[in-house]
């Protein structure tokens, strides 16, 4: 890809037409320069995201509404940044050997459908052809390269900048106070009459007297946890309910519980190792902080390159 990247950054670009398809008014969305972003095309690249908002606020329409339709901007702002990229590379004075996208495009087939055959059967059942195809990869490649050239290739963050930020969002890196615990389940059956209280309890002094937790909870419990010994890994504090969060959290490393009963099971926990709360070092969260302010920092450069490309080109919005 780099060195993909640094073919497009060298060569020089010949000018290419795109040519706009005649559409009626109420279905166009916006022109960009002489390409249309349809309606159609907005609500295409909503996709299952729209089914989620309606899955998620169908008794809400209002609510829905709002959500689908910051939805709509956001991607109709995404569908006019890409016509405006395109066409500023073909004005802006780039080149792109076709030698080089058709590499890209056969990559794209190994990976996504293995063969052409199998491409071929896909692109018959969405009804598109390989053509159309093709100019979707070759625009799609072309996007990706100028945003590498213009936004990309330019942000460095300085070792400063990452220790600035630790030190300015501190609380970013807290952990909570946490315990490695292990944990005994008995489920209540409807008829319980206190056996699963008795068993619990013998289970705790087998334990007492040396039995290990763990071979104990692969015997007994019948928690989700059970086969790997009854082990909840690393747990802060509400993640339990209460009765049992309670609990652990007065215990310390290799204690055990009492037996602790609610309406559904009985319980016994214990807890094998402790953390205090503390803030994580820098040289730990160095890494996570240089994304975070890479991808900050992108997304500035984007947002005035885009600005930039809407003031030398024709954009017009329709409602």
């Amino acid at each position: 890809m780099k060195y993909i990247a640094a073919i497009l950054a060298a060569t020089v670009l010949t000018g290419m037409e795109v040519k706009a398809q005649p559409q009626l008014a109420d279905a166009i969305r916006v022109v960009v320069h002489n390409a249309i972003v349809t309606r159609l095309q907005v609500e295409d690249a909503i996709g299952p995201l729209g089914n989620d908002l309606i899955r998620q606020y169908g008794s809400e329409p209002a609510t829905l509404e709002k959500k689908l339709n910051e939805l709509r901007d956001e991607n109709t702002d995404m569908l006019v940044e890409h016509e405006l990229i395109l066409h500023e590379f073909e004005t802006g004075g780039y080149h792109l050997p076709e030698s080089i996208i058709d590499e890209f495009v056969q990559q794209n087939i190994r990976r996504r459908y293995g063969d052409r055959a199998t491409l071929t059967r896909s692109l018959q059942d969405d009804g598109i052809t390989y053509e159309k195809f093709r100019q979707r990869i070759r625009d799609q490649f072309i996007i990706e390269q100028m945003r590498f050239k213009n936004i990309s290739d330019i942000v460095v963050i300085s070792p400063h900048k990452i220790e600035v930020y630790y030190v300015t969002h501190t609380n970013d890196f807290k952990v909570e106070e946490q315990l490695r615990l292990r944990m005994i389940v008995l489920n209540k059956g409807a008829d319980d009459a206190g056996q699963a209280r008795k068993l619990a309890e013998e289970i705790r002094t087998k334990a007492n007297e040396g039995s290990a937790f763990a071979d104990l909870a692969r015997l007994y419990s019948q928690g989700l946890h059970a086969s790997e010994g009854g082990d909840w890994g690393w747990v802060t504090k509400s993640v339990l309910r209460k009765e049992l969060d309670e609990a652990a959290f007065r215990l310390k490393p290799g204690e055990r519980s009492d037996v602790i009963e609610t309406p559904e099971a009985c319980y016994v926990i214990q807890v094998d190792e402790r953390n205090a709360e503390h803030i994580r070092p820098l040289g730990e969260v160095r890494d996570e902080i240089e994304k975070r302010l890479l991808a900050q920092e992108q997304d500035r450069l984007k947002k005035q390159w885009v600005e930039r490309l809407k003031k030398k080109t024709f954009v017009r919005y329709f409602e």
